[in-house]
């Protein structure tokens, strides 16, 4: 057994017992740290609850996507949410459902870093929706319509024109695609539609209005499975790109959706709409060659600004933050395992008498008060020769002196009488020589007992 086993449990000679077990100590330090820690994550990472009644794929109301993402992940898709710009960077899908009031600059440098990435599907909003209040236990979430709202984003596809109902208010009559599918929409009344040279349309009305369309930019954009019907435009073969027809294939193609009915929880309480709503993902996702799609919130008022906890919980600063919980478990252990419990310090002031009185002469010393000293110690040691020798107490100093000078020279002729060597320690001024005339006082005093 090394020495450190040996004063595991109990403490050395110097040492006090410790109040608490060495492992319940240790508990309640790695309790508390690992707390500490997950306080300051979730303080980093606080957000505004997802369920909030928007228009994103968290919203669980008649305007949300929530089923949108849950339809797509149980058909095997890999199905994310992000409340920031550095999610919208992952490879897959990329689904963004802006406000009516949005940024168009900012969603146009989000779609123009996306070309390089991955595919874009934008779907712009309609519904101005409530949440409905908790009663008779509704679900949490559930929304009101109360009106129409259109995309108001300028600085992003500049060339295309949202509207409701056409240019003559005509109803929608459902939708419909190139490969002769068709499905009813929740309101024909209201229908967003989208106009613009650079569209190829996906989904139509009855009467040719483009509900979702692809974008065309001069960028690629694959077969559309079933929606493959569509013909895409002419473009000359000439082009800068050679036989691709100047098209560069490697920028990823970009889907706009104007009727959010064909994929928000309204429309998808319809199976075809449903069916219609995936296809369109699929369509989308062919491109990417991957599975995954990820819902963007932050263009629908869940964003967050990363802040200093936020960034310790995050690369590439998580190096340096689990870097620092290391240190400090390395020094905690450490601290632990240190050679035998600690020394218990010795008190600044020592008990006992021979301290008291140390004390008391190096005041008096300081004080530069000796006289207060040396008298009242040549009358207590008067005191006590008088009751040793069977003298008349109370008598004065100079009745008293003289026998016990004589009492003193009969037993020791060579010593110095009493009588000198207290009036010596009385005049004394330096401790030197109230020191040599004390001590020659305590010697008297035990010639005579």
């Amino acid at each position: 057994m090394s020495t450190a086993d040996a004063h595991a449990g109990g403490s050395s000679a110097g040492g006090a017992s410790a109040p608490f077990a060495r492992g319940t100590v240790l508990a309640l330090l790695l309790v508390g740290a690992a707390l500490f820690v997950g306080l300051l994550w979730f303080l980093g990472h606080a957000a505004s609850p997802a369920n909030n009644g928007g228009g994103h794929a968290s919203g669980r109301g008649l305007n949300g996507y929530a089923a949108l993402a849950a339809l797509a992940q149980e058909d095997g898709y890999t199905v994310a949410r992000t409340r920031s710009e550095s999610g919208m960077e992952q490879p897959g899908v990329l689904v963004l459902t802006p406000l009516p009031d949005a940024d168009g600059k900012a969603i146009a440098r989000i779609v123009d870093k996306r070309r390089t990435i991955g595919p874009t599907v934008i779907i712009t909003p309609k519904w101005q929706a409530s949440l409905l209040p908790r009663k008779e236990k509704r679900p949490r979430g559930w929304t009101r319509i109360n009106g129409v709202s259109l995309a108001q984003w300028p600085g992003f596809a500049d060339d295309v024109t949202v509207s409701l109902n056409g240019e003559k208010g005509a109803q929608g009559h459902g939708w419909r695609t190139a490969d002769g599918r068709s499905g009813p929409l929740p309101n024909d009344k209201l229908v967003v539609s989208g106009t613009g040279q650079a569209l190829v349309p996906l989904v139509t009305t009855s009467d040719g209005r483009t509900l979702a369309a692809y974008r065309d930019d001069n960028g690629y954009y694959p077969s559309l499975d079933r929606l493959a019907d569509v013909e895409p435009p002419t473009v000359d073969p000439a082009g800068p790109e050679g036989e691709d027809g100047g098209r560069n294939m490697d920028l990823h193609p970009v889907i706009l959706v104007f009727e959010p009915d064909l994929m928000d929880n309204y429309g998808l309480a319809n199976r075809q709409t449903a069916m219609l709503a995936l296809d369109i993902l699929h369509a989308a996702a062919v491109d990417s060659g991957s599975r995954a799609i990820t819902f963007d919130l932050s263009l629908a008022g869940l964003g967050g600004r990363p802040n200093l906890l936020t960034l310790a919980f995050e690369p590439p600063f998580l190096a340096a933050t689990v870097g620092l919980l290391l240190t400090l478990l390395a020094v905690g252990w450490r601290a632990f395992c240190r050679f035998g419990p600690p020394r218990t310090a010795p008190p600044s002031i020592p008990p006992g008498k021979t301290t008291l009185v140390a004390n008391s002469a190096a005041l008096i010393r300081r004080a530069g008060r000796l006289h207060l000293l040396t008298v009242p110690f040549v009358d207590a040691l008067r005191e006590r020769l008088v009751a040793r020798l069977g003298l008349r107490r109370g008598a004065a100093a100079e009745q008293v002196d003289p026998l016990i000078d004589a009492h003193l020279a009969r037993l020791h002729p060579d010593s110095v009488p009493f009588s000198i060597a207290a009036a010596q320690l009385a005049a004394a001024h330096r401790p030197a020589d109230a020191v040599r005339a004390a001590q020659a006082l305590h010697t008297l005093e035990k010639d005579l007992a």
